[in-house]
């Protein structure tokens, strides 16, 4: 890892390709359910930062990947710690929809 390679931020156009790539993974909205509904990344699943502690709805094994955006990366990043703390051990923060160029779904 070089020096400043923290400061870099998520490619969420990366990390959907990847989550497309991987088994059984997640790809998770934490954005509000009206943000939500004003378009997503299709088949993502939204369940919103405030909200977090109802994710086993959606993701009942611990170890399951789990891809995680917002809007700018922000709360995407909150998620990713919340989710490591309640013991999924498969977390990663993509960033957000705001620098996404695929498909939106409405």
């Amino acid at each position: 890892m070089a020096l400043f390679d923290f400061l870099k931020s998520a490619d969420i156009n990366e990390g959907v390709k990847e989550c497309g790539g991987v088994s059984g993974a997640v790809l998770l909205d934490v954005r509000t359910p009206q943000e939500y509904r004003e378009g997503h990344i299709p088949g993502s699943k939204n369940v919103p930062l405030q909200s977090l502690e109802n994710v086993n709805s959606v993701v009942t094994e611990k170890d399951t990947p789990i891809f995680v955006y917002c809007y700018s990366g922000s709360r995407s990043r909150q998620a990713t710690g919340a989710l490591g703390r309640m013991g999924y051990t498969n977390v990663k923060n993509i960033g957000g929809i705001a620098a996404y160029k695929g498909k939106v779904e409405r």
